[in-house]
């Protein structure tokens, strides 16, 4: 029997049209769950590696690629190690699981709106103790349907088997795990640097927690450079110091004639656009995949939605959390643990992993630019992700993976805007192209304008 991750990285390989290449895992420690979580780490880590490699090697042998399970695992984590500060919560006070009358629902208040928007249905105190009371007297159900309408975000807990039945279930199911179409494109005088292989590569990053940062900054890693641009306003500091890494951020108000006209001339100088935003949502701005390619004629264009690209929740608002609760993950965990309650993963892993296929697929982008001069379009879910895993069967691992020790932390010390901080030794090596940033994380906002600045 293959080993799990083997299994996954040939599924990942065949979605992405692109040859296995040369890898080699070491270490045996896996993640507790009773899903192969650590494979997944493994596998999505591996095929963005492979990409990359494939680049690097794309006028000579294709480079080796040497990824370590105990790495991968933790940088399903948290990348960074502050010294002498904490971290601040990645969670609002009132997200989380609550009891309904029929079972549970897990609320999304990160966002100020998606906060206002629960405690607007729910017509309670903005405390976790109301919110449990008034989450009391719903049906589950009901409860998100309710939420969602009101523009927020909240997941009642499904079984995998209620999933598969489901109408969104279904849809999702039925998409590739990548979908891509090839798009007309334009001369591309971009190459491969060697030692730097995604030198110079110019990547437009409207994404937000998680899943989309965490595949820019991978390829940031390697040397592409990496523009994030957020709405004012807009914050998110539980993660921020993890996932701007390598990045340059600004801040951009695209429903203003100077902010569209900034974003359009950044736009036009970019090679790759990666963005998160819910579906439709740069349609309702005058961005959509034709006035993109327009503004930027064979741009690779890749985009990530949390519940699929089809289906009746194509546009639903969703997060990591809310989709395990959605497809049966938590329910299947809480089966496992035998406890009373959900029992997600042990970490965001449908984000990290979509993050790092998203990868993957912009340098599949650049690799067709670069062979038969057509440009690519790529789609992802969180959902599909989710199937990518449910898929493939693992005994439940019980063992704690442990901690990270100093073997695991590089000595560098990165000066961020927060206090000192050191980070994970990078999961993979690509020989001869090491992934090293050469940025520290910055806040939101801090950068300016311009590519290469």
């Amino acid at each position: 029997m293959p080993e799990i991750w083997r299994a996954m990285l040939g599924s990942i390989c065949q979605a992405l049209d692109m040859p296995a290449g040369r890898i080699r895992v070491t270490g045996q420690d896996s993640l507790p769950s009773c899903y192969p979580v650590t494979d997944l780490a493994v596998a999505s880590i591996g095929a963005a590696c492979l990409a990359v490699a494939a680049l690097a090697g794309c006028s000579g042998e294709t480079p080796e690629v040497v990824l370590d399970r105990r790495l991968a695992s933790l940088w399903f984590g948290w990348s960074i190690r502050p010294l002498g500060w904490t971290m601040p919560s990645a969670w609002d006070p009132l997200a989380g699981d609550y009891r309904a009358q029929n079972g549970w629902i897990r609320l999304h208040t990160n966002a100020p709106h998606h906060r206002a928007a629960a405690l607007a249905v729910l017509q309670c105190a903005p405390t976790r103790e109301a919110a449990t009371t008034a989450v009391g007297e719903w049906v589950a159900n009901e409860l998100e349907s309710a939420i969602v309408s009101a523009k927020g975000c909240a997941a009642a807990m499904r079984t995998h088997e209620a999933w598969q039945m489901h109408e969104q279930g279904r849809a999702v199911s039925a998409e590739p795990l990548v979908a891509t179409e090839p798009v007309q494109a334009a001369q591309f005088p971009w190459r491969p640097t060697r030692g730097r292989p995604l030198a110079g590569l110019r990547v437009l990053d409207l994404t937000r927690v998680l899943a989309g940062p965490v595949g820019t900054r991978f390829l940031a890693g390697f040397g592409a450079d990496v523009l994030r641009i957020d709405a004012p306003g807009w914050d998110e500091p539980g993660v921020i110091p993890d996932v701007t890494l390598g990045k340059n951020c600004i801040r951009l108000d695209l429903r203003t004639p100077d902010g569209r006209a900034i974003f359009e001339r950044l736009l036009t100088g970019a090679d790759v656009l990666v963005h998160g935003y819910r579906a439709g949502a740069l349609e309702g701005l005058g961005y959509g995949s034709a006035a993109r390619q327009a503004l930027r004629p064979g741009l690779i264009d890749v985009s990530l939605n949390a519940y699929g690209h089809t289906g009746p929740w194509a546009q639903r608002r969703g997060f990591d959390s809310l989709v395990q609760m959605s497809c049966g993950i938590a329910a299947t965990g809480m089966g496992w643990q035998q406890t009373d309650r959900p029992f997600p993963l042990p970490l965001q892993a449908l984000d990290h992993a979509t993050g790092y296929l998203m990868a993957a697929a912009v340098l599949r982008g650049v690799a067709a630019r670069l062979t038969n001069g057509t440009a690519l379009r790529a789609r992802l879910s969180l959902a599909r992700t989710a199937k990518l895993l449910m898929d493939h069967k693992a005994d439940p691992t019980n063992e704690d993976l442990p901690r990270s020790t100093p073997a695991d932390i590089n000595d560098t010390i990165e000066p961020t805007p927060w206090g000192p901080a050191q980070r994970l030794h990078p999961p993979a090596l690509v020989q001869g192209a090491p992934m090293r940033w050469d940025r520290p994380s910055a806040e939101l906002g801090s950068g300016t304008a311009q590519w290469g600045a």
